[in-house]
């Protein structure tokens, strides 16, 4: 029986989809397909019914997977305790981050990891969703707000806040508001179809109120271009707002204003905190934030002296 057999179940198991598989896997579908027959054949039964349009687990299939997970897991904790040992960060790092994380704070930080680092192989699986760290074979998670796993191990990266920003353009278009009630004449481009809040530097709590989005976008990186372009008013994080801040193609609103905090924190399993890779990783990321940050606040005090 191969790891790598293993490995594919464990992802068709996980999307229920071999071409899928194959793309996490960054393998042929064909041989995603042979790995996955290959298992059957060495356990003697059917795992994955592939008979209807969608594929679904066989009770073999269900009963053999937490199997195979936990042999995978093992195996990965093996190689982590000997890379820890050797001191050396090498071998492939898949780190699983949402878009606007990967965009604003890794990949900044990537080229001079890679110079560094050379023998580490760095794969970002950039989404926006909660994973199986076991099934996804992750090493690293990077996660935006409160952590519900407490099994894994935490460290904090930075808090966020979010600013209620717009284009200068669309200010002179469409005026300046000038607390939060003033919204309601405004385009709004929020992140979910539910309503957004909003919070001004006038009135402490009573200040603050929900409002509609005029449009909604799932990622605020993916939003950002829109704000950009005059097309409404905001709610950012600071460290995507902060660069176009400074350079005055956004203004912040009511800057006085206290807006929602957002912990990052990247997240690993116990047995990853032997991993060199990982260990390494995780300081560079935190070197290159705390670098961004220093640079916004310079860049933001030189203007305003």
């Amino acid at each position: 029986m191969e790891l790598s057999d293993l490995r594919a179940f464990a992802r068709i198991a996980d999307l229920m989809s071999v071409s899928a598989a194959a793309r996490a896997l960054g393998l042929p579908k064909s041989g995603v397909s042979r790995a996955l027959a290959r298992l059957e054949r060495d356990v003697g039964t059917l795992l994955v019914d592939r008979s209807t349009r969608h594929l679904r687990l066989t009770d073999a299939g269900r009963l053999f997977r937490p199997h195979a997970l936990r042999i995978l897991a093992d195996v990965d904790e093996a190689v982590a305790a000997m890379e820890g040992l050797g001191g050396t960060p090498a071998g492939t790092l898949r780190v699983s981050l949402p878009y606007t994380v990967a965009t604003a704070l890794v990949a900044p930080m990537l080229p001079g990891f890679v110079a560094a680092f050379p023998q580490v192989r760095v794969v970002l699986a950039v989404e926006n969703r909660f994973i199986d760290m076991p099934v996804e074979a992750a090493d690293l998670l990077i996660r935006v707000g409160p952590l519900v796993n407490n099994d894994l191990i935490a460290r904090r990266l930075l808090e966020s806040e979010a600013w209620v920003c717009a284009s200068p353009g669309y200010l002179a278009t469409h005026g300046i508001p000038f607390r939060a009630a003033d919204l309601r004449h405004h385009l709004l481009i929020g992140y979910a179809d539910r309503p957004m809040a909003y919070q001004d530097d006038v009135g402490g709590d009573g200040g603050r109120i929900e409002l509609p989005s005029t449009v909604a976008i799932s990622d605020s990186a993916a939003l950002l271009p829109v704000v950009l372009a005059d097309g409404g008013i905001a709610t950012l994080p600071d460290f995507l707002a902060a660069p176009y801040v400074t350079d005055g193609r956004l203004v912040r609103l009511w800057p006085a204003a206290r807006g929602d905090r957002t912990v990052i924190h990247a997240v690993y399993p116990s047995h990853r905190s032997l991993s060199a890779k990982v260990r390494v990783f995780i300081d560079a990321l935190v070197s290159s934030i705390a670098a961004i940050s220093a640079t916004g606040e310079a860049a933001r005090a030189a203007r305003d002296a």
